[in-house]
């Protein structure tokens, strides 16, 4: 006798809820899922301790027909596929036909639905896999599914079952995705008697981003919208004064569905790089629909994951989308509490901006404080504003070129090359911001956003804040973080062209690394060369610096060069883009005034008009804010001159 059996029917229908029920909230999704799916356009959901007590979901969809009813209960039985050719274009959300009879399994469900108005419907019950009521009934159109005592038969699933709260936290979360996924449906969310979401389904998709997150939230985010031949980007993200400390605000939706996607996340966080600080996330919500089929939505069992056809097409098309939206703003928070202003004063105002006209007069040491600011230089053999702008532009720190004679003892480095900018070449004539601009912005870079706004000066605070004002208020620059985006726009420009700025250092620096980094050093010594940073493998563990490029901060090579090395060493594959920015962002810091650094007026002066140059002048390269604002409004209100 063979030892292969058939399992029974509601043994394999316990088996999949394991995998099909994983908590209330697999339920709930499930069964929304399906509302969706028939057409609801109101969705009533209620829950009790948690959803594993109660769920109850109500709907004005299509409803199930009489003759379906038990069907619908039994394992793999569905309405939305029918051959294979159907599991490669896939427009609804469930399709598998594993959720009602999984369910039921470890539930005691009651279903109530019909199909028209006339107000005759039909019920069925089932506890634990087993029918036990199956009859007519008076009901609305559409359908109601009651979900009562979940894995009241499975006790070992529901030990481990979490508290409470982390329970409704899963719940919320479903209904949020869904909402924010179906603006045009009206959700109410109730939890043991108290409403916890009620949306309006008129499609307005920031009305439901307020109602789950706040108005001063939906206020401050950004519309998207743009099309491709194979995609259509809408949704709305966040202005990057708007954060969040993990990802959870960020909802990916494809062809109606929530799903986590790194093919969607990377591309959308690499959007606001430089702009929001280190582990801050935005607040977005990215809907994204394309042809079911470029999108394989059958390779996760709780149907979160996808799988896209043209990836890198994808990837490209999304950060595009989200950095023109972004450079189309300009944003300076302010530096009242955004909750007690008054409720237009913190949307932040397009402020319109234009640089003060620089003479093109040299500059000289007198005129600059100590490392306060990159001035832009050019050969004497450049005249015209045509040929500037093609010529190669080299750039020395007023303090840089004060250290040249404080290189360090322990690390000597001299350079012997005949690039190498002398000081005579810096006495030649300035060259004006416009010109300067126009010469380093690549096109398709340089930004749309409002302009920065015109700012006057008033003094320094605590020798690490620029005091200024215009007519709409007072402003505070942060100058460390000021002359680290000015400076960090410079080196990656310069980082892009690493072959006309390299020279061999006439005491070459030896770096040292543990016999595992060595061994990943040797495999991505290219990298730094692209870079224009040449090294040598040197014997053992030790690399020699041979070369760097002469724009290097004097006296921090080595520093950067370590910096960059332990940037590589702990990525798993090395993108040349990538390394280029975080080359451009070490070079910046090292190079840029500090805070406790008295400025004169003159100098504060030249670090705003460098600022307001910048192609993105609100955010440091590590995405600190540079400018915070008081409107002239919130400061009347804060000395009562104003009472509303």
């Amino acid at each position: 006798m063979g030892v292969i059996r058939p399992l029974d029917e509601h043994l394999a229908n316990q088996i999949a809820a394991g995998e099909v029920v994983e908590r209330p909230a697999s339920v709930l999704k499930e069964i929304v899922e399906n509302a969706v799916d028939a057409g609801a356009t109101r969705i009533d959901i209620s829950a009790e301790e948690g959803g594993l007590n109660l769920l109850r979901i109500a709907d004005d969809g299509a409803g199930i027909a009489a003759d379906d009813m038990v069907i619908a209960f039994q394992r793999h039985a569905t309405s939305k596929i029918a051959t294979g050719k159907d599991l490669f274009q896939i427009a609804t959300l469930g399709f598998r036909g594993e959720a009602l009879p999984s369910i039921a399994a470890v539930a005691k469900v009651k279903c109530v639905s019909a199909i028209d108005h006339s107000g005759l419907g039909r019920v069925i019950e089932i506890e634990g896999g087993a029918f036990k009521t199956d009859s007519e009934i008076n009901a609305p159109k559409g359908t109601e599914m009651v979900v009562k005592d979940l894995f009241f038969n499975t006790p070992a699933r529901l030990k481990y079952m979490k508290t409470v709260q982390t329970e409704l936290g899963h719940l919320s979360d479903v209904v949020y995705r869904q909402a924010l996924a179906r603006p045009d449906i009206a959700f109410t969310f109730v939890h043991n008697g108290n409403t916890l979401l009620r949306t309006p389904g008129n499609g307005d998709l920031r009305q439901v981003v307020a109602a789950i997150y706040g108005t001063a939230s939906a206020k401050a985010m950004i519309a998207l919208s743009r099309e491709h031949p194979d995609y259509t980007l809408t949704g709305v993200t966040a202005m990057p004064t708007e954060t969040r400390a993990n990802r959870n605000a960020v909802t990916l939706i494809v062809n109606g569905r929530y799903v986590r996607s790194q093919a969607i996340m990377q591309p959308l966080l690499q959007a606001y790089h430089t702009l929001l600080p280190l582990h801050r996330y935005p607040l977005s919500v990215l809907d994204l629909k394309m042809h079911p089929t470029l999108v394989d939505v059958n390779v996760h069992p709780a149907k979160l994951e996808v799988r896209f056809s043209k990836e890198n097409e994808l990837r490209a098309f999304i950060e595009t989308a989200i950095k023109d939206a972004l450079s189309s703003q300009a944003y300076i928070p302010s530096g009242t509490n955004q909750r007690t202003a008054k409720p237009s004063s913190w949307v932040q105002e397009q402020i319109r901006f234009q640089v003060p006209p620089v003479t093109e007069k040299a500059i000289t040491a007198d005129m600059v404080s100590d490392n306060v600011i990159s001035e832009h230089t050019v050969t004497e053999d450049f005249v015209s504003k045509e040929a500037i702008s093609e010529a190669t532009i080299e750039v020395q720190t007023h303090a840089n070129a004060a250290r040249n004679d404080r290189v360090s003892e322990t690390q000597p480095v001299y350079r012997n090359s005949s690039n190498f900018v002398s000081p005579e070449r810096k006495q030649q004539d300035r060259i004006p911001d416009e010109v300067w601009k126009a010469a380093f912005a690549a096109p398709e870079q340089k930004s749309t956003a409002p302009a920065f706004p015109e700012l006057s000066w008033i003094g320094q605070l605590h020798g690490t804040y620029i005091v200024a004002q215009n007519d709409n208020g007072l402003y505070l620059i942060d100058q460390h973080a000021a002359h680290e985006r000015i400076n960090y726009e410079y080196y990656y420009e310069k980082f892009g062209r690493p072959e006309e700025a390299s020279q061999e250092l006439l005491l070459p620096v030896t770096l040292e690394f543990a016999p595992d980094e060595s061994t990943v050093m040797r495999a991505r010594l290219a990298a730094f060369q692209s870079a224009g940073v040449y090294l040598e493998d040197f014997g053992g563990n030790t690399f020699m610096i041979r070369a760097v490029p002469h724009w290097f901060p004097d006296g921090d090579e080595a520093a950067i060069v370590r910096e960059m090395a332990e940037w590589v060493l702990h990525e798993k594959s090395v993108d040349l883009h990538t390394l280029r920015e975080q080359a451009a962002i070490m070079c910046s810091c090292k190079a840029s005034i500090k805070a406790n650094q008295a400025q004169s007026r003159e100098a504060g002066e030249k670090l705003l008009q460098r600022l307001g140059s910048c192609r993105q002048p609100y955010t440091c390269p590590h995405g600190r804010p540079i400018v915070v604002s008081f409107s002239t409004y919130e400061l009347e209100k804060m000395f009562k001159r104003v009472m509303s």
